[in-house]
């Protein structure tokens, strides 16, 4: 494609969406961001200007397809699409609880903003990433998606399934680069939602960026990486 490279980022008005915006920003991407809170979005969009490129704001739930084509839809009003994260996520019970008491709507929620969301962007944005000299598609997973931790069976599960679509997506399109990649903890909102006040010192997510820039940079094989080890591994 002609021009800058252009990303769509779910849940990107705070955290790692937040700060892996910012970061590419600096290094020249065009942006549209999405979050819930149309207040904070905006906030976060109005710093992510002053990198000196475009970013478009577009507040709303991923769970709506209608938000979904209007993400698509701004991507394509800024030259293409190059880079999809899925990075939305809710944890289906605040804070987590054990199975025996999983509210099941909660797990419905999960499963919907944190899988079937995701994929449907996915169908909205393939067009244009096919079109894209370099379409990638990076879906935000969890060591909870692989290991079996007392009180995250809920988003777990939904994180698992992220991955088998992820890793299934790979295998379809061979022409993109599909990566998982788990973040490891970090001192988010949604961390302190799920296991509030345990006084453990977490990395920041601007920590960890710098691991999915290696991802870019190196562009590895389709697969599932673990941030924190990033800059080891490819």
């Amino acid at each position: 494609m002609d021009g800058m490279p252009v990303a769509v980022i779910t849940g990107g008005s705070k955290g790692l969406g937040r700060a892996l915006a910012a970061a590419l920003a600096g290094r020249g991407w065009d942006l549209v961001v999405s979050a819930r809170t149309a207040e904070v979005l905006e906030r976060s969009a109005e710093g992510l200007r002053g990198h000196g490129t475009r970013v478009v704001a577009v507040a709303g739930d991923v769970t709506d397809a209608g938000h979904r084509a209007a993400l698509v839809a701004a991507a394509e009003g800024l030259g293409g699409l190059d880079l999809l994260v899925s990075n939305a996520s809710v944890l289906g019970a605040e804070p987590l609880v054990r199975l025996d008491s999983q509210p099941l709507a909660g797990l419905r929620a999960a499963l919907e903003t944190n899988v079937v969301a995701a994929l449907g962007l996915v169908q909205e944005a393939l067009p244009l990433l096919r079109g894209s000299g370099a379409g990638t598609v990076i879906v935000i997973s969890s060591e909870a998606a692989a290991e079996a931790y007392e009180t995250w069976g809920g988003y777990g599960a939904s994180k698992a399934a992220l991955d088998q679509l992820a890793a299934v997506l790979a295998v379809e399109e061979p022409g993109l680069r599909v990566w998982a990649v788990d973040p490891g903890d970090m001192d988010t909102d949604l961390y302190e939602a799920a296991v509030p006040a345990d006084g453990e010192v977490r990395p920041t997510p601007e920590s960890v960026v710098p691991g999915f820039l290696r991802l870019l940079d190196r562009r590895p094989v389709s697969g599932r990486y673990a941030a924190p080890a990033l800059l080891d591994r490819v």
